[in-house]
């Protein structure tokens, strides 16, 4: 019975040293459950609880439960949360930089967006560390598109719509063709979408699944504007925290994510507009005309980001165009 009693004392304090050891994180995203970001964030906590032998567990806070979108970076560079998942975009008045995959066809295809990426990943770097954040991953959104209630043959066919805007970028286009730009993020697009507060929008099929906009809206452009991406990142001073092995651990796991993140999404994107298909909704080649103004458009963005982004713009396009190209 000693040995007993003392066998069970022992696996109690050898519990309650493991649980007084244990770190915890929490990981904000404005994203659903069900989303393939979300889907690959979670599986990269339940990877890292695993590989470091559940000295760190990490929380996954979605569709915006404890910041909105807008509020993640903030509150990871604050260290409300420890970790979080940022739309690129979101931060572009802060800094050009951010707004790089929302410029209109630069980069069209998960190729080239990833080229891109990596052309912009030593800069981003740079000034996420004086933020006092640390990259972990990017990894892009499929394609955008244009969703309406009609098919649009040109520009002119968008003026006077409701557009929801998510980003600078989609709101300066809103500007331009003369839509009314409605700044409503992804938690909220559900809500927005049946009240009739939007009727357009630019975003990609996944977000389309995700708000299932076939309940509002009925033709889906397949404009390929843009790849945007999303970012996980780390507050530096819990990073470093952490013992080294944890570090290397969060580290290696993050890189595997971001590789598995980006096969998800190009999986997905084929999947999505089947998904769109079933549900009825008109999935549109888009107009020569309708192509053209948005190219125009893109071009005079792209002008002036490389006039705002000054010698880290032209340090990431330069790389850009070095990079060999994929194979067709």
């Amino acid at each position: 019975m000693r040995f007993l009693a003392s066998a069970v004392g022992g696996a109690l304090l050898a519990t309650a040293l493991a649980a007084t050891a244990q770190t915890k994180w929490d990981m904000p995203t404005g994203y659903a459950v069900g989303n393939p970001h979300t889907v690959t964030l979670s599986q990269m906590a339940k990877d890292i609880e695993f590989e470091t032998k559940g000295k760190l567990r990490i929380v996954v806070h979605a569709n915006g439960s404890l910041f909105k979108a807008p509020e993640i970076a903030r509150a990871v560079e604050s260290g409300q949360a420890q970790m979080g998942e940022i739309l690129m975009s979101l931060l572009v008045n802060q800094n050009p930089v951010f707004g790089l995959d929302s410029l209109p066809f630069l980069a069209t295809g998960f190729d080239d967006a990833y080229r891109l990426y990596q052309a912009q990943k030593p800069v981003l770097e740079r000034i996420l560390d004086k933020r006092g954040v640390k990259l972990l991953y990017a990894v892009a959104w499929p394609p955008q598109g244009i969703y309406a209630k009609k098919e649009l043959r040109s520009a002119a066919d968008m003026k006077g719509l409701k557009w929801r805007a998510y980003n600078p970028a989609t709101s300066k286009i809103a500007q331009v063709v003369g839509a009314q730009p409605l700044t409503i993020q992804a938690a909220e697009l559900s809500q927005a979408l049946s009240t009739g507060v939007v009727d357009s929008m630019m975003t990609s099929g996944a977000t389309g699944v995700d708000s299932k906009i076939w309940e509002s809206l009925t033709h889906y452009h397949t404009v390929n504007a843009w790849l945007p991406k999303n970012m996980l990142v780390v507050n530096r001073k819990e990073f470093d925290k952490l013992d080294k092995d944890t570090q290397a651990a969060v580290v290696r796991v993050a890189a595997e994510a971001e590789k598995k993140g980006w096969e998800r999404m190009r999986a997905f994107n084929q999947e999505s507009l089947s998904i769109l298909a079933k549900n009825k909704m008109t999935i549109v080649a888009p107009a020569p005309q309708l192509m053209a103004d948005m190219r125009k458009i893109g071009e005079e963005m792209t002008a002036d980001w490389l006039k705002q982004a000054g010698a880290d713009g032209k340090e990431i396009i330069d790389a850009y165009k070095r990079a060999p190209a994929a194979k067709k």
